[in-house]
């Protein structure tokens, strides 16, 4: 009898630890498309050349550069504490505008103490030989997935690498302030972080990025 029971709860071991398994964030979420980087030419282009511009620095305060990272067993959110910015429209639109901003990776917060220090090394951000990572969009156009406002392509920079990626982001121009938001995932493998983690708790490829950049217009 006894050996019975042991052979019973061995087999349920697997299934318990298959059902407590953490859910990806970035399942439901639009996934990034990358492709290589944009050239120097159309990097230096200017965001409208016909148009009337105007430049917006990014409150801080109110933006955030966030993440959401899991493995088999958990997931940990994060965000950038340091981050700038800018949001150029033209004509008052963000269609032929441009999106950037930039963060120091070594202000990278979690909710844990000892993953922000993992973070920093060189399984992740390497932030000595990598101090910021940056994005540049390349293109806004009208109209995006899962009820977006936009679609915006651009050059990410990050951990050494330069990919053009497109996203989804919803984009309201208001009297006071521009504001832009995007929850969508990139493959961190696409820009050489490859940590695989523990062999029975392995990381997730895909990483959620929460992003929020709020830029307020002068009066």
């Amino acid at each position: 009898m006894r050996t019975i029971r042991f052979v019973v709860l061995a087999a349920a071991v697997p299934a318990l630890l298959s059902l407590a398994a953490c859910e990806d964030p970035a399942k439901d979420k639009p996934k990034a498309t990358v492709a290589p980087a944009s050239s120097a030419q159309a990097e230096t282009k200017p965001a409208a050349t016909t148009a009337t511009t105007e430049t917006l620095d990014v409150d801080a305060a109110a933006s955030t550069v966030g993440f959401i990272g899991s493995k088999v067993t958990g997931k940990h959110e994060g965000k950038f504490e340091k981050i700038a910015g800018k949001i150029t429209l033209a004509d008052g639109k963000a269609e032929g505008g441009r999106i950037s901003f930039e963060v120091e990776t070594a202000s990278v917060k979690t909710d844990a103490a000892d993953l922000d220090k993992h973070l920093k090394n060189a399984d992740f951000f390497d932030v000595e030989k990598f101090p910021k990572a940056t994005f540049t969009s390349t293109e806004i156009k009208a109209g995006g997935t899962n009820g977006a406002t936009h679609t915006v392509t651009g050059d990410l920079d990050l951990h050494g690498v330069k990919k053009s990626i497109t996203f989804p982001v919803t984009i309201t121009i208001a009297a006071d302030a521009a504001t832009g938001t995007a929850e969508f995932s990139i493959n961190r493998k696409d820009f050489n972080i490859t940590i695989a983690g523990k062999p029975d708790d392995l990381i997730r490829d895909d990483v959620l990025l929460k992003l929020t950049l709020k830029a307020p217009r002068k009066k």
